[in-house]
């Protein structure tokens, strides 16, 4: 979006005033030749490098002065007074958090009125009074002059250049003004992420790391910008706040897989990921890479080696972030200045970090978002999910995110092509599967069945209690009544040939080629299955056969168990649980032997499979939705804290639209609520 910028503007310097503001403070440069300073006790970065705007002057007196904490202000009204100047810097402050009034060492005033604006008595005293040093007013306005004010200046801009409001740091040299967009570096505490990162703004659209880290502990910083930038952009994602799993390329950057050995062979991306790059076309703005198990794996908390497991800010602070998109769901529940992560889910990559952060997560219907351009784990299996605090920012999100130009083709799939409707057909019944609820605490299962009692009063749906492994089981055909064998089997097959074929073969290569035959230092959770990888019968005919074996078997599951009719997209909504059923599961080992914790991926009794492998076989949609807390004892602080409850609503492949106008519908009624950060999430 670009705001109308007028032909020239005057510049003002004012006599300072008995105003204190912090002073600017230079720290350092960055690789990539921006400046890191602080103004107080706040760190920023200045991207100095390619600045946002560099004004020209014209005639009058020329102002030097380097390094002006500088905010750049529009204002419809014609009269610019005390109090237009006084409440638009208000809401600039109670807007964004990245702004502050050390900024105002020096402004932009430019006024979008019609005709001539005038600066009158009040807002010169104002100016003065806030020891304001620099001030610039655009051409529209008439001289300013008189009430003490000093002479003015000019300098000339393009109509074409694009600046938005907000906060930069001005240079004021050789005539020229250059404004350099500034970000607030925020410390990574929980240590979720691996780095930040910040669009270079080069004109080729590369994104750099910052290569910054807070002195006490190390943590990476990470660059948030203001969100007065995005204030007047239309788009569905202006000025949302993302992070992203570190298998999507992101242009500029190396894609790791959270590999220091595959981050030593590649290359930095040339391009992002499609995937990224609607983010970017719908204004989101991308803040760093967040931490992933190794290539993607299940692997514990206690089997990282390359890099350093997340921390969870959920009750005692020791709990699991699960595995694959572990720093994703955690970086959410722990961070106010995020607004969304973007991981994957083969497996349970999504889902479970979602549960175990109560955070909202989701597998989407097999297909629903390209993946070209990420790292591969099974490529007829890997789905791309969004994480989230509010429930309706959720559904804003991924339905601007998940368009048709990016589905999957069948030939990716393996499946149908996808439809995907966006109405208010509601599922008629709910399902639940006895051979997965209750929730393994009673506690938390209170709070499972106020929220089906909900779900049943809001939608009119009956509940149906079914086994769902019994009710494969009896299907006539023995291609699709063995689940033991579909989730071993084809998909086995699937969520293996894919990565040893785009990473583990040409990983091993490489190292071998380089370090005399050496195998690749990697984490024990792909050091065994890439060690002994049998080429034989993991081939591509192999991979061909799993995929048409998985789609009779989704196939058979949209004709008998979640089917559309002519009123409902998705005739049931099926609920359980990937989480921990209320019970505490830790980041270290042994304290998850004690009663009443809970380790993660285990299968009930009774049960064929986890309940993580149903949507992988049967592409349906998977969204893990936090519906309350309950009390635990913990072994790490030794007092009571709260561990989230989540549940997952299951639809029918393609009707995830619908389930997100459900889910929104529950949110309007307060049934489903926006979750804090921190150690609680209500």
């Amino acid at each position: 979006m670009s705001i109308a910028i007028f032909n020239a503007t005057a510049v003002i310097s004012v006599g300072a005033a008995p105003v204190q503001r912090n002073t600017f403070s230079f720290l350092q440069k960055t690789k990539h030749d921006s400046a890191i300073f602080q103004l107080g006790n706040i760190t920023y970065l200045a991207n100095t490098k390619f600045p946002k705007a560099t004004l020209s002057s014209g005639r009058g007196p020329r102002i030097e002065a380097p390094d002006v904490p500088l905010t750049v202000i529009y204002t419809n009204a014609s009269v610019v007074t005390k109090d237009v100047l006084e409440s638009t810097i208000a809401s600039y402050l109670e807007t964004d958090d990245v702004f502050s009034e050390d900024f105002i060492a020096g402004l932009l005033i430019l006024s979008t009125a019609s005709g001539k604006a005038s600066v009158d008595a009040s807002t010169i005293s104002y100016i003065q009074s806030l020891g304001i040093e620099h001030v610039v007013y655009s051409s529209t306005f008439s001289k300013v002059g008189g009430h003490g004010a000093p002479a003015a200046a000019y300098v000339d801009i393009s109509d074409s250049v694009n600046l938005p409001p907000g906060p930069y740091l001005a240079s004021f040299s050789g005539g020229s003004i250059v404004l350099s967009t500034v970000y607030r570096l925020y410390e990574d505490t929980y240590r979720d992420f691996l780095y930040g990162s910040y669009d270079l703004n080069d004109g080729n659209g590369t994104h750099a790391y910052l290569d910054y880290s807070f002195p006490s502990f190390g943590y990476p910083a990470i660059p948030i910008p203001s969100r007065l930038y995005s204030f007047t952009d239309t788009r569905a994602m202006a000025g949302d706040r993302v992070a992203i799993k570190d298998l999507y390329d992101i242009k500029g950057l190396k894609t790791t897989g959270g590999s220091r050995a595959w981050e030593y062979i590649t290359s930095p991306a040339t391009a992002n990921a499609p995937s990224i790059q609607r983010i970017v076309d719908q204004g989101g703005v991308l803040v760093g890479k967040f931490k992933l198990a190794q290539f993607a794996s299940g692997a514990n908390a206690w089997d990282w080696q390359d890099e350093h497991y997340p921390f969870n800010p959920r009750g005692d602070g020791w709990l699991t972030c699960s595995a694959s998109s572990s720093g994703g769901g955690c970086s959410i529940a722990a961070y106010d200045w995020l607004d969304f992560a973007i991981g994957s889910d083969t497996g349970s990559s999504m889902r479970r970090p979602a549960a175990v952060s109560g955070t909202y997560g989701q597998r989407p219907s097999q297909g629903l978002m390209s993946l070209e351009g990420v790292m591969p784990l099974g490529g007829a299996t890997d789905t791309a999910g969004v994480f989230c605090r509010d429930p309706v920012q959720w559904s804003r999100f991924s339905k601007a995110w998940y368009t048709p130009s990016l589905f999957q083709p069948p030939n990716i799939t393996g499946l149908s092509a996808l439809e995907v409707p966006d109405n208010q057909g509601w599922p008629k019944t709910i399902l639940y599967p006895t051979d997965y609820l209750p929730l393994n605490n009673s506690a938390a299962q209170v709070i499972l069945q106020n929220f089906i009692a909900n779900l049943t009063t809001v939608f009119g749906m009956t509940v149906r209690e079914f086994n769902l492994t019994a009710t494969v089981q009896a299907a006539p055909d023995p291609a699709v009544n063995n689940l033991t064998y579909l989730s071993n089997g084809p998909l086995g097959v699937i969520n293996s040939y894919t990565q040893w074929e785009a990473v583990g073969k040409p990983l091993i290569s490489a190292w071998k080629s380089l370090f005399n035959g050496a195998f690749p230092p990697i984490d024990s959770a792909r050091r065994p299955g890439w060690r002994r990888f049998n080429e034989t019968a993991n081939t591509a005919a192999a991979y061909t056969a799993a995929q048409a074996a998985k789609k009779l078997a989704v196939d058979w599951y949209e004709e008998n168990l979640q089917y559309s009719t002519p009123e409902s997209c998705s005739e049931s909504l099926m609920l359980f649980d990937i989480g921990t059923g209320g019970f505490p599961s830790y980041r270290e080992l042994n304290l998850n032997g004690f009663p009443n914790t809970s380790f993660l991926a285990t299968t009930p009794k009774g049960a064929a499979i986890s309940v993580a492998n149903i949507c992988p076989i049967y592409g349906c949609a998977d969204y893990v939705v936090p519906i309350g807390e309950v009390p635990y004892f913990s072994n790490v602080t030794f007092i009571t804290e709260m561990v989230p409850v989540t549940i997952d609503m299951v639809v029918k492949r393609g009707c995830d639209f619908v389930l997100l106008n459900m889910i929104e519908r529950l949110a309007e009624l307060g049934l489903l609520k926006t979750v804090k950060t921190g150690k609680t999430a209500f």
